[in-house]
Protein backbone atom coordinates (compact mmCIF):
# COMPACT_ATOMS: atom_id res chain seq x y z
CA UNK A 1 0.00 0.00 0.00
CA UNK A 2 1.45 3.34 -1.08
CA UNK A 3 1.97 6.03 1.53
CA UNK A 4 1.20 9.67 0.71
CA UNK A 5 4.46 11.56 0.39
CA UNK A 6 5.04 15.19 -0.51
CA UNK A 7 7.76 16.63 -2.72
CA UNK A 8 10.14 17.02 0.26
CA UNK A 9 9.79 13.33 1.10
CA UNK A 10 10.47 12.38 -2.53
CA UNK A 11 13.56 14.60 -2.62
CA UNK A 12 14.80 13.06 0.64
CA UNK A 13 14.32 9.56 -0.78
CA UNK A 14 16.11 10.49 -4.00
CA UNK A 15 19.09 11.90 -2.10
CA UNK A 16 19.31 8.92 0.27
CA UNK A 17 19.06 6.44 -2.60
CA UNK A 18 21.97 8.23 -4.26
CA UNK A 19 24.04 8.41 -1.05
CA UNK A 20 22.72 6.90 2.18
CA UNK A 21 25.78 8.17 4.08
CA UNK A 22 24.71 11.81 3.96
CA UNK A 23 24.59 13.57 7.29
CA UNK A 24 21.22 15.00 8.28
CA UNK A 25 22.73 18.48 8.00
CA UNK A 26 23.88 17.86 4.41
CA UNK A 27 20.60 16.17 3.51
CA UNK A 28 18.72 19.16 4.89
CA UNK A 29 20.86 21.54 2.79
CA UNK A 30 20.17 19.50 -0.36
CA UNK A 31 16.39 19.39 0.12
CA UNK A 32 16.11 22.92 1.59
CA UNK A 33 14.89 21.89 5.05
CA UNK A 34 16.39 22.40 8.50
CA UNK A 35 18.33 19.54 10.05
CA UNK A 36 15.61 18.87 12.70
CA UNK A 37 12.88 18.89 10.01
CA UNK A 38 14.74 16.49 7.73
CA UNK A 39 15.64 14.24 10.67
CA UNK A 40 11.96 14.03 11.64
CA UNK A 41 10.92 13.25 8.06
CA UNK A 42 13.56 10.52 7.72
CA UNK A 43 12.43 9.00 11.04
CA UNK A 44 8.80 8.98 9.81
CA UNK A 45 9.88 7.35 6.52
CA UNK A 46 11.76 4.70 8.51
CA UNK A 47 8.90 4.14 10.99
CA UNK A 48 6.41 3.91 8.12
CA UNK A 49 8.50 1.23 6.42
CA UNK A 50 9.26 3.34 3.34
CA UNK A 51 12.97 3.26 4.21
CA UNK A 52 13.65 -0.37 5.10
CA UNK A 53 17.36 -0.09 5.78
CA UNK A 54 20.77 1.13 4.73
CA UNK A 55 23.52 -1.05 3.33
CA UNK A 56 26.83 -1.04 1.57
CA UNK A 57 26.81 -2.22 -2.04
CA UNK A 58 29.72 -4.64 -2.36
CA UNK A 59 31.58 -5.57 -5.55
CA UNK A 60 31.38 -9.38 -5.57
CA UNK A 61 34.27 -9.62 -8.05
CA UNK A 62 36.64 -7.82 -5.68
CA UNK A 63 35.78 -10.42 -3.02
CA UNK A 64 36.77 -13.25 -5.36
CA UNK A 65 33.32 -14.10 -6.74
CA UNK A 66 34.18 -14.06 -10.45
CA UNK A 67 30.81 -15.39 -11.66
CA UNK A 68 27.31 -14.18 -10.98
CA UNK A 69 24.43 -16.21 -12.31
CA UNK A 70 20.65 -16.49 -12.28
CA UNK A 71 19.08 -19.87 -11.51
CA UNK A 72 15.48 -20.51 -12.48
CA UNK A 73 13.83 -23.37 -10.59
CA UNK A 74 10.65 -24.91 -11.92
CA UNK A 75 8.86 -26.30 -8.89
CA UNK A 76 10.13 -26.80 -5.38
CA UNK A 77 8.27 -26.86 -2.08
CA UNK A 78 8.87 -23.68 -0.06
CA UNK A 79 9.97 -25.57 3.05
CA UNK A 80 12.54 -27.48 1.00
CA UNK A 81 13.65 -24.26 -0.72
CA UNK A 82 14.21 -22.58 2.65
CA UNK A 83 16.30 -25.55 3.83
CA UNK A 84 18.47 -25.49 0.70
CA UNK A 85 18.86 -21.70 0.97
CA UNK A 86 20.15 -22.11 4.54
CA UNK A 87 23.06 -24.16 3.17
CA UNK A 88 23.70 -21.82 0.22
CA UNK A 89 25.46 -18.62 1.26
CA UNK A 90 26.17 -18.02 -2.45
CA UNK A 91 22.52 -17.03 -3.00
CA UNK A 92 22.38 -13.24 -2.95
CA UNK A 93 18.69 -12.88 -3.79
CA UNK A 94 15.83 -15.37 -3.90
CA UNK A 95 12.44 -14.61 -5.41
CA UNK A 96 9.19 -16.60 -5.24
CA UNK A 97 7.68 -15.86 -8.68
CA UNK A 98 4.73 -16.57 -10.94
CA UNK A 99 4.96 -18.18 -14.36
CA UNK A 100 6.74 -21.29 -15.56
CA UNK A 101 9.29 -21.08 -12.75
CA UNK A 102 8.57 -21.06 -9.04
CA UNK A 103 11.85 -19.51 -7.90
CA UNK A 104 14.51 -17.22 -9.33
CA UNK A 105 17.84 -16.96 -7.52
CA UNK A 106 20.82 -14.70 -8.07
CA UNK A 107 24.09 -16.25 -6.96
CA UNK A 108 27.78 -15.34 -6.78
CA UNK A 109 30.46 -18.02 -7.07
CA UNK A 110 34.25 -18.20 -7.38
CA UNK A 111 34.50 -20.23 -10.57
CA UNK A 112 32.80 -22.84 -12.76
CA UNK A 113 33.51 -25.67 -10.27
CA UNK A 114 31.87 -23.65 -7.50
CA UNK A 115 28.91 -22.91 -9.82
CA UNK A 116 28.52 -26.64 -10.50
CA UNK A 117 28.51 -27.43 -6.77
CA UNK A 118 25.82 -24.83 -6.07
CA UNK A 119 23.72 -25.99 -9.01
CA UNK A 120 23.84 -29.58 -7.78
CA UNK A 121 22.19 -28.55 -4.51
CA UNK A 122 19.20 -27.26 -6.46
CA UNK A 123 19.22 -29.70 -9.43
CA UNK A 124 18.83 -32.62 -7.04
CA UNK A 125 15.54 -31.12 -5.88
CA UNK A 126 13.91 -29.77 -9.07
CA UNK A 127 14.56 -28.95 -12.74
CA UNK A 128 16.64 -25.79 -13.13
CA UNK A 129 17.86 -23.42 -15.82
CA UNK A 130 20.95 -21.26 -15.36
CA UNK A 131 22.22 -18.10 -17.03
CA UNK A 132 25.60 -16.54 -16.27
CA UNK A 133 25.39 -12.76 -15.90
CA UNK A 134 27.79 -11.17 -18.40
CA UNK A 135 27.23 -7.61 -17.19
CA UNK A 136 24.62 -5.59 -15.37
CA UNK A 137 22.94 -2.85 -17.34
CA UNK A 138 21.08 -1.58 -14.28
CA UNK A 139 21.39 -2.44 -10.61
CA UNK A 140 20.09 -0.72 -7.51
CA UNK A 141 18.27 1.93 -9.56
CA UNK A 142 16.53 4.51 -7.37
CA UNK A 143 12.74 4.45 -7.30
CA UNK A 144 11.00 7.59 -8.47
CA UNK A 145 7.58 8.81 -7.31
CA UNK A 146 4.81 7.14 -9.31
CA UNK A 147 3.79 10.54 -10.65
CA UNK A 148 7.16 10.73 -12.46
CA UNK A 149 7.07 7.22 -13.91
CA UNK A 150 6.17 6.88 -17.59
CA UNK A 151 3.28 4.44 -17.96
CA UNK A 152 2.76 4.73 -21.70
CA UNK A 153 4.30 2.03 -23.91
CA UNK A 154 7.57 2.88 -25.59
CA UNK A 155 7.45 3.31 -29.39
CA UNK A 156 8.19 0.16 -31.35
CA UNK A 157 11.50 0.05 -33.18
CA UNK A 158 11.67 -1.12 -36.77
CA UNK A 159 14.28 -3.82 -36.27
CA UNK A 160 16.04 -5.28 -33.25
CA UNK A 161 19.82 -5.02 -33.32
CA UNK A 162 21.51 -8.39 -32.90
CA UNK A 163 23.05 -9.10 -29.52
CA UNK A 164 26.81 -9.29 -29.33
CA UNK A 165 26.65 -13.10 -29.14
CA UNK A 166 24.38 -13.23 -32.26
CA UNK A 167 26.63 -11.13 -34.51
Amino acid sequence: MAIDLDHHDHRILAELQADARLTMAELGRRVHLSQPAVTERVRKLEDGGVIRGYRAVVDAGKLGYAIRAVIRIESMDETLMLRVLETSPEVMTAYDVTGEDSWILEIAVRDVAHLKAVLQRFCQQAPTSTAIILRALREHAPLKPLSQVQTEPLPMTAKRKPRRSEA
